[in-house]
């Protein structure tokens, strides 16, 4: 799962940039996603370590960042549907961007706590 953590290190950097570039590179709020995306990097590199407690620690670490993620952004989701029903929304590419950040973040929660429970059945077997 580290490695699948990097994937969406990467993914959520790449939105980070690709959103402060949306609105004009004048808002560094837009580098958020990018933030989040440098910590799940840093700590899913830790997490690649052959100690299966400090993998576990630093997995777990990240699934919190990640659910932290989709809980700050979830109201970037809901806007989106909105807009996508037609309501005018104030910032069209912040909240694309949100939607986006949230739609990762989710992904990836659903991901991590699917691989603590297959690993914590392979345990038990």
């Amino acid at each position: 799962m580290a490695k699948v953590t990097i994937v969406f290190a990467v993914l959520f950097i790449a939105l980070g940039l690709v959103g402060f570039v949306a609105t004009g590179s004048q808002h560094p709020t837009a580098l958020i996603p990018a933030a989040l995306g440098l910590l799940l990097g840093i700590f899913g590199a830790v997490a690649l370590s052959p100690d299966p407690k400090r993998r576990k620690l630093f997995m777990h670490i990240n699934v919190t960042l990640g659910l932290l993620g989709f809980l700050g952004t979830v109201m970037g989701l809901i806007q989106w549907f909105q807009m996508l029903g037609g309501a005018v929304v104030k910032n069209p590419p912040a909240t694309e961007s949100k939607a986006a950040m949230a739609i990762l973040s989710l992904v990836y929660v659903i991901l991590c706590v699917r691989s603590f429970i297959a690993a914590r059945k392979a345990r038990l077997v």
